[in-house]
């Protein structure tokens, strides 16, 4: 059960679409806000959304600036300033919860995928290196970083000169977190190899969990959508198993992992 609510943003042009999925009975459900990688919005990530919805979970989605469906013009001065605007969508979600009805607001997790990820990784405590900005958020009571971006000292020349931004500091990350990354993702912003996007559970002490899926590139399989054009690493397996274990992972219960599809890191 999915429905669409629009909630008032004064100051950010365009008011805050949100997807709401829930299952059609029960109460106290667990709660995920989910930030949605560049490009996307709140109609994707079905292969998440829905399995997550079926096992219990209400998911919100907010459909960021950057969305395609929006189509800001580079030139439009929002532009520069979307990082911030992105944590802010998250947090005026986060607000409208108790409206909502159903929910359980002792448990709520943040997920976030790609830019996404670095989204939700700032109102899990992480900072920007140069911003004295704390954006960490005490209702959220757990994290799931999906395919994100490690730290700015690698970023490739172009990069570093446009995206300032991407320049997380994870110390003061101390959210209980499961960190996704895929073996062979290569990202032509960094001059690192994949390892790039461990970088998270390296490096800050919240991150408990690292699920490494062999083979895993940027859409770890195809998380994105059921018929994704993005998806350049189309396994039906590898989503399951992101599936099953960010589940398990927000629930609290024993983690399994398929031993052919990745390997399960924890402190």
């Amino acid at each position: 059960m999915s429905t669409t609510v629009v909630l008032p943003a004064p100051g950010r042009g365009e008011d805050l679409q949100v997807r709401v999925s829930m299952p059609p009975t029960g109460d106290h459900l667990p709660v995920i806000v989910f930030s949605h990688g560049f490009g996307e919005s709140k109609d994707g990530y079905d292969p998440l959304v829905d399995h997550w919805v079926a096992n219990g979970f209400a998911v919100l989605q907010p459909t960021h600036l950057d969305s395609r469906t929006l189509a800001l013009p580079p030139d439009d001065p929002r532009t520069p300033e979307i990082w911030r605007t992105r944590a802010e969508d998250l947090t005026r979600v986060l607000d409208e919860l108790p409206a909502i009805g159903r929910l359980d607001l002792d448990r709520i997790a943040i997920a976030g995928h790609s830019w996404g990820a670095q989204t939700a990784g700032m109102l899990l405590g992480a900072r920007v290196v140069g911003v004295d900005e704390d954006w960490t958020d005490r209702r959220i009571t757990a994290g799931v970083l999906l395919a994100a971006t490690g730290t700015g000292e690698d970023l490739v020349p172009f990069a570093a000169e446009h995206f300032a931004f991407m320049r997380p500091d994870f110390a003061n990350l101390k959210t209980p977190t499961l960190v996704v990354a895929g073996d062979a993702d290569q990202s032509r912003l960094s001059t690192r190899g994949p390892d790039w996007f461990t970088d998270v559970y390296r490096l800050s002490p919240g991150a408990t969990h690292l699920l490494t899926l062999f083979g895993g590139e940027h859409s770890l399989g195809g998380i994105t959508g059921y018929h994704a054009g993005e998806t350049t690493d189309e396994n039906p397996e590898r989503v399951a198993q992101v599936q099953r274990v960010t589940t398990a992972y927000l629930r609290g219960t024993d983690i399994t992992v398929d031993a052919e599809q990745g390997k399960l890191g924890q402190k």
